[in-house]
């Protein structure tokens, strides 16, 4: 089973390791500072051995990772793992920001039922099943969530059952809830947001999260 670093040090960006398996173009290693796709979040991107990532998932506590045909590589090889920082970045920051303000949301809305979301780069989004109109909480909601991000507060990230790799994160205070992706050390990382309320369908309403300094947001 790969050992999975990106959890222990969600900031580190390069990795020496071994092939464990090999199979075709997949690939299984010894760590990984690799994420795969879980949890609404993006997998990252980057290469391993000099090879670009086509895909990463999970399949139990096991990591595939799909390389470029010809990769060339065998059970035991060395390799280098290098990741894309600055988008792992944006996907810590998006991910928390949306983990802040799916929990402001349900505070706010107790019966309202999360049914899906997802981390990517340039945007968070988070759906939900609602037969109402969030317009007028979402202003509430992002001065909420502001106020948490300008507050700095340490997010502590651990196992609750590392047999199982069972994750959460916390803030003192605040709360705690399950989740295995990877998180910034502070709130204050996340910076400004801006939130948008979009209408998916009928009985739906969805939450777009924004960071302002992502060059991306004013090309809507």
């Amino acid at each position: 089973m790969t050992k999975k670093i990106f959890w222990d040090d969600p900031y580190l960006t390069q990795l020496e390791t071994y092939v464990t398996g090999v199979k075709g173009d997949e690939i299984t290693l010894e760590q990984t500072i690799f994420f795969a796709f879980s949890g609404g979040q993006e997998s990252d991107t980057g290469t391993i051995g000099n090879c670009r990532v086509l895909q990463a998932r999970t399949e139990g506590k096991e990591i595939i990772y799909t390389l470029e045909q010809g990769h060339g590589l065998k059970k035991g090889d060395p390799v280098s793992i290098k990741i894309d920082w600055e988008r792992r970045y944006q996907l810590m920051r998006l991910h928390f920001a949306a983990e802040i303000v799916l929990e402001l949301m349900c505070r706010n809305f107790k019966s309202i039922k999360k049914v899906g979301a997802h981390i990517a780069a340039d945007k968070a989004r988070i759906d939900f099943e609602w037969g109402g109109n969030i317009s007028n909480i979402l202003p509430a909601i992002q001065k909420e969530a502001l106020r948490i991000i300008g507050s700095n507060s340490e997010i502590i990230s651990a196992f609750s059952n590392e047999e199982t790799e069972e994750r959460y994160w916390e803030i003192v205070g605040f709360a705690r809830i399950p989740c295995g992706g990877t998180h910034l050390k502070r709130t204050g990382e996340i910076g400004e947001i801006e939130l948008k309320r979009k209408n998916p369908g009928k009985g739906k309403e969805r939450v777009e999260i924004y960071l302002m300094d992502n060059p991306t947001k004013g090309k809507l």
